[in-house]
């Protein structure tokens, strides 16, 4: 594998990264690509599941995601409605490699980078609006890590959280960050109880805008994790900031700590 598909890293989330090997020299840990799509020749294939007005709410508008390019972009209307008739949901699941798909396991650590282009139609709420979770398969089944746009004070912001605890990673202000391209670097250590870690770094315009860690934290429910993007939002914002919108995704990469 060339040096570019391969990252050193000399400390895992603040843990030690390599280990000694009976009769043999340390070896440093590697972030290891597993997968890496792209819009214009993967398209739709590139997840595990499509999320697109599952309820039916809004047939004519179909496909509310779909390929833009170099892009996915997924689009929110403000007579969409998901099954669950008090929020809106256009998101994609996982990472699907080809047949089958990437299994995050307990244990693992994985790390995601992507682009992310969002409008100021995409406004932040007073209420829940996510731009990507990390989640257990299964209908009914509660967050593990969100990505949040939302108002703090009356105030415009985006903010990484451990669901469950309610633990904030790291929070920023949104605004800067409208109608342009914003690098995100997501790192997560899936574990039990305190085993857990997550890192966010955001970057813009090649500046770091955030680059917040959090160890001991719970990053499991069960079976195992997998990301999600789009837009899932609450219908009871308060603050006038529903609106038409989209969101656009560009270059995820998935990689593994092994």
């Amino acid at each position: 594998m060339s040096a570019s598909r391969r990252l050193v890293l000399g400390a895992a989330l603040g843990g030690v990264a390599g280990a000694a090997l009976p009769g043999a020299a340390a070896a440093a840990a590697e972030w290891k690509l597993r997968w890496s799509p792209t819009a214009r020749d993967d398209g739709m294939r590139a997840w595990e599941t499509v999320e697109d007005d599952r309820a039916g709410s809004h047939p004519a508008a179909k496909p509310h995601i779909r390929t833009d390019g170099d892009n996915w972009r997924f689009t929110m209307h403000t007579v969409d409605r998901d099954s669950s008739t008090d929020r809106q949901r256009q998101e994609v699941t996982g990472c699907r490699d080809g047949d089958s798909f990437l299994r995050w396991l307990p244990g693992e650590t994985w790390r995601l980078t992507y682009s992310m282009y969002i409008p100021d139609s995409l406004r932040a709420t007073t209420t829940f609006t996510h731009i990507m979770q990390m989640k257990q398969p299964g209908n009914g089944t509660s967050p593990i890590v969100v990505q949040s746009l939302r108002r703090v004070d009356g105030a415009e912001t985006i903010e990484l959280k451990v669901f469950e605890s309610d633990t904030l990673v790291g929070r920023t202000a949104l605004p800067p960050l409208h109608n342009k391209w914003t690098d995100v670097d997501f790192q997560i250590k899936i574990g039990n109880g305190s085993s857990g870690s997550v890192r966010w770094i955001l970057k813009s315009g090649g500046s770091t805008v955030i680059d917040k860690s959090k160890t001991g934290v719970d990053t499991l429910l069960a079976d195992r994790v997998r990301p999600k993007w789009g837009i899932y939002r609450s219908l009871g914002d308060s603050s006038g900031s529903l609106k038409d919108c989209h969101l656009l995704l560009t270059k995820p990469r998935a990689y593994q700590l092994v």
